[in-house]
Protein backbone atom coordinates (compact mmCIF):
# COMPACT_ATOMS: atom_id res chain seq x y z
CA UNK A 1 0.00 0.00 0.00
CA UNK A 2 1.35 3.43 -0.88
CA UNK A 3 2.12 6.00 1.77
CA UNK A 4 -0.27 8.49 0.13
CA UNK A 5 -3.18 6.07 0.39
CA UNK A 6 -2.39 5.23 4.02
CA UNK A 7 -2.16 8.89 4.98
CA UNK A 8 -5.36 9.74 3.15
CA UNK A 9 -7.25 6.94 4.89
CA UNK A 10 -5.83 7.73 8.32
CA UNK A 11 -5.96 11.54 8.14
CA UNK A 12 -9.59 12.38 7.41
CA UNK A 13 -12.79 10.87 8.82
CA UNK A 14 -14.93 8.95 6.32
CA UNK A 15 -17.78 11.29 5.31
CA UNK A 16 -20.30 8.44 5.46
CA UNK A 17 -19.80 8.05 9.20
CA UNK A 18 -21.73 10.04 11.78
CA UNK A 19 -20.25 11.01 15.16
CA UNK A 20 -21.24 8.66 17.96
CA UNK A 21 -20.99 8.77 21.71
CA UNK A 22 -17.64 7.52 22.90
CA UNK A 23 -17.71 4.63 25.35
CA UNK A 24 -15.20 2.21 26.76
CA UNK A 25 -15.95 -1.18 25.28
CA UNK A 26 -14.46 -4.10 23.35
CA UNK A 27 -16.15 -5.50 20.27
CA UNK A 28 -15.51 -8.96 18.89
CA UNK A 29 -16.02 -9.58 15.19
CA UNK A 30 -14.54 -12.39 13.13
CA UNK A 31 -11.97 -13.12 15.82
CA UNK A 32 -10.44 -9.61 15.56
CA UNK A 33 -10.18 -7.62 18.77
CA UNK A 34 -11.35 -4.02 18.37
CA UNK A 35 -10.90 -1.44 21.10
CA UNK A 36 -13.26 1.54 21.06
CA UNK A 37 -12.15 5.08 21.90
CA UNK A 38 -11.61 5.70 25.60
CA UNK A 39 -13.39 8.49 27.39
CA UNK A 40 -12.15 10.34 30.45
CA UNK A 41 -8.58 9.21 31.12
CA UNK A 42 -7.86 8.19 27.51
CA UNK A 43 -6.06 10.18 24.87
CA UNK A 44 -9.21 11.26 23.06
CA UNK A 45 -10.85 12.22 26.33
CA UNK A 46 -8.40 15.11 26.56
CA UNK A 47 -10.12 16.63 23.49
CA UNK A 48 -6.92 16.79 21.52
CA UNK A 49 -6.82 17.65 17.84
CA UNK A 50 -6.74 13.91 17.10
CA UNK A 51 -10.20 13.17 18.55
CA UNK A 52 -11.97 13.61 15.22
CA UNK A 53 -9.72 10.99 13.66
CA UNK A 54 -11.06 8.21 15.88
CA UNK A 55 -14.62 9.39 16.55
CA UNK A 56 -16.32 7.35 13.81
CA UNK A 57 -19.05 4.72 13.82
CA UNK A 58 -18.45 1.09 13.08
CA UNK A 59 -19.35 0.79 9.37
CA UNK A 60 -22.32 -1.36 8.50
CA UNK A 61 -23.12 -2.81 5.06
CA UNK A 62 -26.04 -1.38 3.09
CA UNK A 63 -27.01 -4.81 1.73
CA UNK A 64 -27.67 -7.99 3.74
CA UNK A 65 -25.22 -10.82 3.36
CA UNK A 66 -26.86 -13.34 1.00
CA UNK A 67 -24.90 -16.54 0.62
CA UNK A 68 -25.23 -18.27 -2.72
CA UNK A 69 -26.85 -15.29 -4.45
CA UNK A 70 -25.42 -13.05 -7.16
CA UNK A 71 -25.11 -9.33 -6.47
CA UNK A 72 -25.74 -6.56 -8.97
CA UNK A 73 -22.91 -4.28 -10.09
CA UNK A 74 -23.93 -1.43 -7.78
CA UNK A 75 -24.40 -3.84 -4.85
CA UNK A 76 -20.96 -5.33 -5.46
CA UNK A 77 -19.44 -1.84 -5.53
CA UNK A 78 -21.12 -1.01 -2.23
CA UNK A 79 -19.77 -4.22 -0.72
CA UNK A 80 -16.25 -3.31 -1.88
CA UNK A 81 -16.60 0.20 -0.44
CA UNK A 82 -17.82 -1.29 2.84
CA UNK A 83 -14.68 -3.47 2.94
CA UNK A 84 -12.53 -0.31 2.66
CA UNK A 85 -14.56 1.51 5.32
CA UNK A 86 -14.29 -1.49 7.64
CA UNK A 87 -10.51 -1.72 7.12
CA UNK A 88 -10.24 2.02 7.67
CA UNK A 89 -12.12 1.71 10.96
CA UNK A 90 -9.86 -1.11 12.09
CA UNK A 91 -6.75 0.86 11.14
CA UNK A 92 -7.93 3.81 13.22
CA UNK A 93 -8.37 1.55 16.23
CA UNK A 94 -4.85 0.14 15.75
CA UNK A 95 -3.35 3.63 15.59
CA UNK A 96 -5.34 4.61 18.66
CA UNK A 97 -3.99 1.60 20.54
CA UNK A 98 -0.40 2.67 19.78
CA UNK A 99 -1.08 6.24 20.87
CA UNK A 100 -2.62 5.01 24.13
CA UNK A 101 0.42 2.83 24.77
CA UNK A 102 2.69 5.81 24.20
CA UNK A 103 0.57 7.72 26.69
CA UNK A 104 0.99 4.86 29.13
CA UNK A 105 4.78 5.11 28.75
CA UNK A 106 4.63 8.80 29.58
CA UNK A 107 2.46 8.01 32.59
CA UNK A 108 4.90 5.35 33.84
CA UNK A 109 7.89 7.66 33.45
CA UNK A 110 6.11 10.67 34.93
CA UNK A 111 8.10 11.91 37.97
CA UNK A 112 4.87 12.63 39.85
CA UNK A 113 3.73 9.02 39.42
CA UNK A 114 6.98 7.59 40.81
CA UNK A 115 6.10 8.72 44.32
CA UNK A 116 3.15 6.35 44.36
CA UNK A 117 4.75 3.30 42.70
CA UNK A 118 7.41 0.96 43.89
CA UNK A 119 10.49 0.28 41.79
CA UNK A 120 9.36 -3.32 41.17
CA UNK A 121 5.97 -2.09 39.89
CA UNK A 122 7.63 0.38 37.51
CA UNK A 123 10.00 -2.32 36.23
CA UNK A 124 7.07 -4.64 35.58
CA UNK A 125 5.12 -1.93 33.75
CA UNK A 126 8.11 -1.02 31.60
CA UNK A 127 8.81 -4.68 30.78
CA UNK A 128 5.28 -5.20 29.48
CA UNK A 129 5.14 -2.06 27.34
CA UNK A 130 7.59 -3.08 24.54
CA UNK A 131 5.67 -6.30 23.89
CA UNK A 132 2.35 -4.45 23.76
CA UNK A 133 3.82 -1.84 21.41
CA UNK A 134 5.23 -4.52 19.12
CA UNK A 135 1.81 -6.20 18.90
CA UNK A 136 0.11 -2.90 18.14
CA UNK A 137 2.60 -2.02 15.39
CA UNK A 138 2.15 -5.47 13.88
CA UNK A 139 -1.61 -4.96 13.85
CA UNK A 140 -1.16 -1.64 12.01
CA UNK A 141 0.79 -3.40 9.24
CA UNK A 142 -1.97 -6.01 8.99
CA UNK A 143 -4.56 -3.23 8.66
CA UNK A 144 -2.50 -1.56 5.92
CA UNK A 145 -2.45 -4.83 3.98
CA UNK A 146 -6.21 -5.19 4.38
CA UNK A 147 -6.81 -1.65 3.15
CA UNK A 148 -4.54 -2.27 0.15
CA UNK A 149 -6.46 -5.45 -0.75
CA UNK A 150 -9.81 -3.69 -0.37
CA UNK A 151 -8.64 -0.78 -2.57
CA UNK A 152 -7.56 -3.20 -5.28
CA UNK A 153 -10.92 -4.96 -5.07
CA UNK A 154 -12.78 -1.64 -5.38
CA UNK A 155 -10.72 -0.63 -8.43
CA UNK A 156 -11.51 -3.98 -10.05
CA UNK A 157 -15.24 -3.62 -9.32
CA UNK A 158 -15.30 -0.06 -10.67
CA UNK A 159 -13.67 -1.27 -13.89
CA UNK A 160 -16.32 -3.99 -14.22
CA UNK A 161 -19.08 -1.45 -13.57
CA UNK A 162 -17.65 0.91 -16.19
CA UNK A 163 -17.52 -1.88 -18.80
CA UNK A 164 -21.09 -2.88 -17.92
CA UNK A 165 -22.27 0.71 -18.32
CA UNK A 166 -20.64 1.00 -21.75
CA UNK A 167 -22.23 -2.27 -22.89
CA UNK A 168 -25.67 -1.18 -21.67
CA UNK A 169 -25.31 2.20 -23.39
CA UNK A 170 -24.33 0.58 -26.71
CA UNK A 171 -27.21 -1.88 -26.45
CA UNK A 172 -29.69 0.91 -25.68
CA UNK A 173 -28.47 2.96 -28.64
CA UNK A 174 -28.84 -0.02 -30.99
CA UNK A 175 -32.36 -0.74 -29.70
CA UNK A 176 -33.33 2.91 -30.00
CA UNK A 177 -32.11 3.15 -33.63
CA UNK A 178 -33.86 -0.07 -34.66
CA UNK A 179 -37.03 0.65 -36.74
CA UNK A 180 -38.75 -2.44 -35.36
CA UNK A 181 -38.68 -1.19 -31.79
CA UNK A 182 -42.17 -0.88 -30.37
CA UNK A 183 -43.39 1.85 -28.05
CA UNK A 184 -43.27 -0.57 -25.13
CA UNK A 185 -39.64 -1.40 -25.77
CA UNK A 186 -38.82 2.31 -26.07
CA UNK A 187 -40.37 2.91 -22.68
CA UNK A 188 -38.17 0.13 -21.27
CA UNK A 189 -35.11 1.71 -22.86
CA UNK A 190 -35.93 5.10 -21.38
CA UNK A 191 -36.25 3.60 -17.92
CA UNK A 192 -32.85 1.92 -18.27
CA UNK A 193 -31.02 4.99 -19.56
CA UNK A 194 -28.45 6.27 -17.03
CA UNK A 195 -29.22 9.68 -15.49
CA UNK A 196 -27.86 12.61 -17.47
CA UNK A 197 -25.17 14.79 -15.96
CA UNK A 198 -23.81 18.14 -17.06
CA UNK A 199 -20.08 18.28 -17.74
CA UNK A 200 -19.62 22.01 -17.27
CA UNK A 201 -15.99 21.94 -18.30
CA UNK A 202 -16.35 19.85 -21.41
CA UNK A 203 -13.33 18.06 -22.86
CA UNK A 204 -10.30 19.70 -21.27
CA UNK A 205 -6.88 19.28 -22.84
CA UNK A 206 -3.65 18.78 -20.93
CA UNK A 207 -1.98 21.93 -19.65
CA UNK A 208 0.58 23.44 -21.99
CA UNK A 209 3.97 23.60 -20.21
CA UNK A 210 4.25 27.30 -21.07
CA UNK A 211 1.25 28.06 -18.83
CA UNK A 212 3.39 27.50 -15.73
CA UNK A 213 5.87 30.19 -16.74
CA UNK A 214 3.94 32.98 -15.01
CA UNK A 215 3.55 34.41 -11.56
CA UNK A 216 0.18 33.31 -10.14
CA UNK A 217 -1.61 35.12 -7.30
CA UNK A 218 -2.88 32.47 -4.88
CA UNK A 219 -4.11 34.32 -1.78
CA UNK A 220 -4.86 37.69 -0.24
CA UNK A 221 -2.09 38.92 2.06
CA UNK A 222 -4.63 39.69 4.79
CA UNK A 223 -5.68 36.02 4.92
CA UNK A 224 -2.16 34.75 5.64
CA UNK A 225 -1.39 35.39 9.31
CA UNK A 226 1.83 34.42 11.09
CA UNK A 227 0.23 31.34 12.65
CA UNK A 228 -1.99 30.26 9.75
CA UNK A 229 -1.52 28.44 6.46
CA UNK A 230 -3.46 28.30 3.20
CA UNK A 231 -3.65 24.98 1.28
CA UNK A 232 -4.01 25.37 -2.48
CA UNK A 233 -4.00 23.20 -5.58
CA UNK A 234 -2.22 24.51 -8.66
CA UNK A 235 -1.99 22.54 -11.90
CA UNK A 236 -3.25 19.44 -10.08
CA UNK A 237 -0.51 19.56 -7.44
CA UNK A 238 -1.12 20.20 -3.70
CA UNK A 239 0.76 23.07 -2.05
CA UNK A 240 0.54 24.94 1.23
CA UNK A 241 1.47 28.59 1.84
CA UNK A 242 2.63 29.95 5.21
CA UNK A 243 4.88 32.66 6.63
CA UNK A 244 8.42 32.10 7.84
CA UNK A 245 10.08 33.52 10.93
CA UNK A 246 10.96 36.66 8.97
CA UNK A 247 7.31 37.21 7.99
CA UNK A 248 7.94 36.39 4.32
CA UNK A 249 5.63 33.84 2.67
CA UNK A 250 6.76 30.45 1.44
CA UNK A 251 5.10 27.70 -0.56
CA UNK A 252 5.98 24.01 -0.06
CA UNK A 253 4.54 20.69 -1.14
CA UNK A 254 1.47 19.86 0.97
CA UNK A 255 2.66 16.32 1.71
CA UNK A 256 4.94 15.30 4.56
CA UNK A 257 8.07 13.46 3.40
CA UNK A 258 7.64 10.90 6.19
CA UNK A 259 4.20 9.31 5.83
CA UNK A 260 2.62 11.58 3.19
CA UNK A 261 0.25 13.22 5.67
CA UNK A 262 -1.23 16.54 4.38
CA UNK A 263 0.70 19.29 6.15
CA UNK A 264 -2.21 21.73 6.21
CA UNK A 265 -3.80 19.50 8.88
CA UNK A 266 -0.99 20.50 11.21
CA UNK A 267 0.02 23.88 12.63
CA UNK A 268 2.42 26.78 12.11
CA UNK A 269 4.70 27.95 14.90
CA UNK A 270 7.81 30.15 14.85
CA UNK A 271 7.86 30.20 11.06
CA UNK A 272 7.73 26.41 10.63
CA UNK A 273 4.88 24.15 9.57
CA UNK A 274 4.50 21.03 11.70
CA UNK A 275 3.09 17.74 10.44
CA UNK A 276 0.25 16.51 12.71
CA UNK A 277 1.27 12.86 12.33
CA UNK A 278 4.81 12.63 13.78
CA UNK A 279 5.67 16.28 14.38
CA UNK A 280 8.19 16.80 11.58
CA UNK A 281 8.73 20.52 10.99
CA UNK A 282 9.59 22.31 7.74
CA UNK A 283 10.78 25.82 6.93
CA UNK A 284 9.49 27.93 4.02
CA UNK A 285 12.18 26.54 1.68
CA UNK A 286 10.90 22.98 2.30
CA UNK A 287 13.83 21.84 4.46
CA UNK A 288 12.95 19.58 7.40
CA UNK A 289 14.44 21.18 10.50
CA UNK A 290 13.01 18.90 13.20
CA UNK A 291 12.35 15.14 13.40
CA UNK A 292 11.06 14.07 16.81
CA UNK A 293 11.78 10.50 17.93
CA UNK A 294 14.57 9.97 15.39
CA UNK A 295 17.88 11.44 14.29
CA UNK A 296 17.73 14.46 11.98
CA UNK A 297 18.26 13.54 8.33
CA UNK A 298 18.77 15.73 5.28
CA UNK A 299 15.19 15.85 3.99
CA UNK A 300 13.69 18.59 1.84
CA UNK A 301 10.25 19.01 0.30
CA UNK A 302 9.63 20.62 -3.07
CA UNK A 303 9.08 24.34 -2.79
CA UNK A 304 8.09 27.13 -5.18
CA UNK A 305 9.33 30.71 -5.48
CA UNK A 306 6.90 32.76 -3.42
CA UNK A 307 6.56 36.55 -3.06
CA UNK A 308 4.23 39.14 -1.54
CA UNK A 309 3.26 42.04 -3.79
CA UNK A 310 0.46 44.65 -3.71
CA UNK A 311 -1.55 42.77 -1.10
CA UNK A 312 -1.31 39.36 -2.80
CA UNK A 313 0.71 36.17 -2.31
CA UNK A 314 2.27 35.00 -5.61
CA UNK A 315 3.89 31.70 -6.63
CA UNK A 316 5.92 30.59 -9.65
CA UNK A 317 4.79 26.99 -10.44
CA UNK A 318 7.27 26.33 -13.25
CA UNK A 319 10.47 24.34 -12.87
CA UNK A 320 12.17 27.08 -14.90
CA UNK A 321 13.65 30.00 -12.96
CA UNK A 322 11.40 33.08 -12.72
CA UNK A 323 12.04 35.40 -15.63
CA UNK A 324 8.99 37.64 -15.94
CA UNK A 325 8.11 40.54 -13.67
CA UNK A 326 5.10 40.54 -11.39
CA UNK A 327 2.02 42.14 -13.00
CA UNK A 328 0.42 45.08 -11.24
CA UNK A 329 -3.12 44.62 -9.95
CA UNK A 330 -3.48 48.02 -8.32
CA UNK A 331 -6.84 49.76 -8.96
CA UNK A 332 -7.09 53.25 -10.45
CA UNK A 333 -6.30 56.12 -8.05
CA UNK A 334 -9.01 56.88 -5.52
CA UNK A 335 -10.47 53.36 -5.28
CA UNK A 336 -10.69 51.47 -1.98
CA UNK A 337 -11.23 47.78 -1.27
CA UNK A 338 -14.86 47.07 -0.36
CA UNK A 339 -14.97 43.26 -0.40
CA UNK A 340 -12.79 40.18 -0.93
CA UNK A 341 -14.31 36.80 -1.87
CA UNK A 342 -12.65 33.37 -2.21
CA UNK A 343 -14.39 30.18 -3.39
CA UNK A 344 -13.74 26.84 -5.10
CA UNK A 345 -15.71 26.28 -8.32
CA UNK A 346 -16.13 22.91 -10.14
CA UNK A 347 -15.22 24.30 -13.55
CA UNK A 348 -12.08 24.56 -15.67
CA UNK A 349 -10.40 27.95 -15.29
CA UNK A 350 -10.30 28.74 -19.02
CA UNK A 351 -14.06 28.35 -19.32
CA UNK A 352 -14.54 30.60 -16.29
CA UNK A 353 -12.29 33.27 -17.83
CA UNK A 354 -14.32 33.14 -21.05
CA UNK A 355 -17.53 33.73 -19.12
CA UNK A 356 -16.08 36.64 -17.15
CA UNK A 357 -14.93 38.34 -20.35
CA UNK A 358 -18.27 37.86 -22.13
CA UNK A 359 -20.44 40.67 -20.71
CA UNK A 360 -23.32 40.09 -23.11
CA UNK A 361 -24.85 38.00 -20.32
CA UNK A 362 -25.25 41.03 -18.03
CA UNK A 363 -28.95 41.93 -18.80
CA UNK A 364 -29.91 38.27 -18.29
CA UNK A 365 -27.80 37.26 -15.29
CA UNK A 366 -27.24 40.43 -13.25
CA UNK A 367 -30.84 41.64 -13.32
CA UNK A 368 -30.96 42.18 -9.55
CA UNK A 369 -27.68 44.13 -9.25
CA UNK A 370 -25.83 46.52 -11.54
CA UNK A 371 -27.65 45.44 -14.76
CA UNK A 372 -31.14 45.84 -13.35
CA UNK A 373 -33.38 47.38 -16.00
CA UNK A 374 -30.79 47.19 -18.80
CA UNK A 375 -32.25 46.69 -22.25
CA UNK A 376 -31.10 43.86 -24.52
CA UNK A 377 -29.49 45.33 -27.66
CA UNK A 378 -29.71 43.67 -31.07
CA UNK A 379 -25.91 43.62 -31.30
CA UNK A 380 -23.20 43.74 -28.66
CA UNK A 381 -19.68 44.67 -29.76
CA UNK A 382 -16.35 44.53 -27.96
CA UNK A 383 -13.91 47.12 -29.26
CA UNK A 384 -10.14 46.84 -28.74
CA UNK A 385 -8.52 50.15 -29.70
CA UNK A 386 -5.32 49.48 -27.74
CA UNK A 387 -4.67 45.74 -27.90
CA UNK A 388 -6.49 42.45 -28.17
CA UNK A 389 -6.30 41.97 -24.40
CA UNK A 390 -8.34 45.02 -23.38
CA UNK A 391 -11.18 47.13 -24.69
CA UNK A 392 -14.73 48.23 -23.97
CA UNK A 393 -18.24 47.04 -24.63
CA UNK A 394 -20.70 48.81 -26.88
CA UNK A 395 -23.42 49.77 -25.96
CA UNK A 396 -22.56 49.00 -22.31
CA UNK A 397 -20.26 51.42 -20.43
CA UNK A 398 -17.91 48.64 -19.31
CA UNK A 399 -14.15 48.36 -19.79
CA UNK A 400 -12.64 44.88 -19.71
CA UNK A 401 -9.05 43.65 -19.61
CA UNK A 402 -7.42 40.22 -19.50
CA UNK A 403 -4.06 40.09 -17.75
CA UNK A 404 -2.11 36.88 -18.21
CA UNK A 405 -2.11 34.34 -16.91
CA UNK A 406 -5.51 34.23 -15.17
CA UNK A 407 -6.80 37.69 -14.23
CA UNK A 408 -9.79 39.69 -15.52
CA UNK A 409 -10.25 43.35 -14.60
CA UNK A 410 -13.52 45.18 -15.21
CA UNK A 411 -14.64 48.77 -14.66
CA UNK A 412 -18.37 49.43 -14.84
CA UNK A 413 -19.77 52.96 -15.12
CA UNK A 414 -22.79 53.04 -12.83
CA UNK A 415 -24.39 55.61 -10.55
CA UNK A 416 -26.84 53.13 -9.02
CA UNK A 417 -28.25 49.73 -9.98
CA UNK A 418 -30.27 49.88 -13.19
CA UNK A 419 -29.21 53.39 -14.14
CA UNK A 420 -26.66 54.07 -16.88
CA UNK A 421 -24.91 57.37 -17.44
CA UNK A 422 -23.50 57.74 -20.93
CA UNK A 423 -22.05 55.17 -23.30
CA UNK A 424 -18.57 54.95 -21.75
CA UNK A 425 -16.96 55.02 -18.32
CA UNK A 426 -15.56 58.50 -19.07
CA UNK A 427 -19.13 59.86 -19.16
CA UNK A 428 -19.97 58.60 -15.67
CA UNK A 429 -18.64 59.89 -12.37
CA UNK A 430 -19.14 56.65 -10.40
CA UNK A 431 -17.51 53.33 -11.21
CA UNK A 432 -17.42 49.78 -9.91
CA UNK A 433 -13.95 48.28 -10.27
CA UNK A 434 -13.47 44.51 -9.96
CA UNK A 435 -10.55 42.09 -10.04
CA UNK A 436 -11.19 38.41 -10.81
CA UNK A 437 -8.51 35.73 -10.39
CA UNK A 438 -9.02 32.18 -11.74
CA UNK A 439 -6.28 29.91 -10.38
CA UNK A 440 -6.15 26.57 -12.29
CA UNK A 441 -6.43 24.11 -9.41
CA UNK A 442 -7.11 21.19 -11.75
CA UNK A 443 -8.73 20.57 -15.10
CA UNK A 444 -12.10 20.34 -13.34
CA UNK A 445 -11.68 22.86 -10.51
CA UNK A 446 -10.78 26.55 -10.16
CA UNK A 447 -9.87 28.55 -7.08
CA UNK A 448 -11.74 31.78 -7.78
CA UNK A 449 -11.25 34.94 -5.84
CA UNK A 450 -12.58 38.41 -6.38
CA UNK A 451 -11.74 41.85 -5.05
CA UNK A 452 -14.32 44.66 -5.38
CA UNK A 453 -13.27 48.31 -5.29
CA UNK A 454 -15.30 51.50 -4.99
CA UNK A 455 -14.91 55.15 -4.24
Amino acid sequence: MTANTTAALLSLPISLFQPTKINTRKVGRGGLRMVAVLEGDGLVGKKSDWSKLFDVDVPRPRFPQCKGKFLGVNQALDVARFDIQSCDWRARQDVLTIMQLHEKIVEVLNPLARDYKSIETMKKDLAELPEELAKAHKQVHISEARVSTAMAKLAYMEALASDKLIQDTNRIESETNSPSSSSASLDTVKRKMPPKSLNVSGPVKQYHPFMKNFWYPVAFSNDLKDDTMIPIDCFEEPWVVFRGNDGKPGCVQNTCAHRACPLHLGSVSEGRIQCPYHGWEYSTDGKCVKMPSTRLLNVKLRSLPCLEHEGFIWIWPSSEPPTTTLPSLEPPPGFKVHAEIVMELPVEHGLLLDNLLDLAHAPFTHTSTFAKGWSVPSLVKFLTPVSGLQGYWDPYPINMEFRPPCMVISTIAISKPGKLEGQSIQQCATHLHQLHVCLPSSRQKTRFWRRIYGW
